[in-house]
């Protein structure tokens, strides 16, 4: 038996995208924004990306130059009523876990980021194993803070999501090292 999936499939990624997202790269090495290994890091995601959203998200810090990935496809308000109904129950069961996670304030910012990980020299040290040694960095930015995952084998996560690369955070924001998890808190 075999399954049937309804819908549009969503827009793979051409070989103009991946060309331009190639040159975006290399102009961002040429400009000094990009470092060697983050180059090679990035060419590498750029030529694994098979949907536009993961094309975007690797060249999200630098200057825009792509195209901002198409909207998702609206299914209807009998679709969408009906899938907000059925994940109802895990949407609760979130919700209510992360309000008995420990916080993790957010410290005041600084020149330099906060390192987060299993070794000595972190600022935020989380002695389990499935913290990396250098796991992830926190760091100020004008506007808020953003959350770097240094390519740690156990992931970091915010709000159930993996980081690939940054990601802005704010509190409420549910993050995860690995299997430790906290729910950011404000000063």
């Amino acid at each position: 038996m075999s399954s049937v999936e309804y819908g549009t499939p969503p827009p793979r990624v051409s070989d103009a995208d991946r060309e331009r997202a190639l040159d975006a790269l290399r102009e961002g090495m040429v400009e000094g924004r990009v470092s060697q290994d983050t180059f090679e890091r990035r060419i590498e995601q750029i030529m694994a990306a098979r949907l536009p959203d993961e094309l975007f998200a690797v060249l999200r810090d630098l200057p825009y130059r792509l195209p901002p990935p198409p909207p998702p496809v609206r299914t209807g308000w009998v679709v969408e009523s009906v899938t907000r109904v059925i994940t109802f129950r895990q949407r609760m069961r979130l919700a209510w876990e992360s309000r008995g996670l420990p916080e993790l304030v957010l410290p005041a910012p600084g020149p330099q980021p906060l390192a987060i990980g299993r070794g000595a020299g972190s600022g935020l040290r989380l002695n389990d194993r499935s913290v990396s040694r250098h796991h992830a960095q926190l760091f100020s930015t004008g506007t808020g803070w953003l959350l770097r995952d240094l390519g740690s084998a156990n992931g970091t996560w915010v709000n159930g999501r993996r980081v690939a690369d940054s990601v802005p955070v704010g509190p409420g924001d549910q993050v995860s090292f690995g299997s430790v998890a906290y729910r950011l808190a404000a000063v």
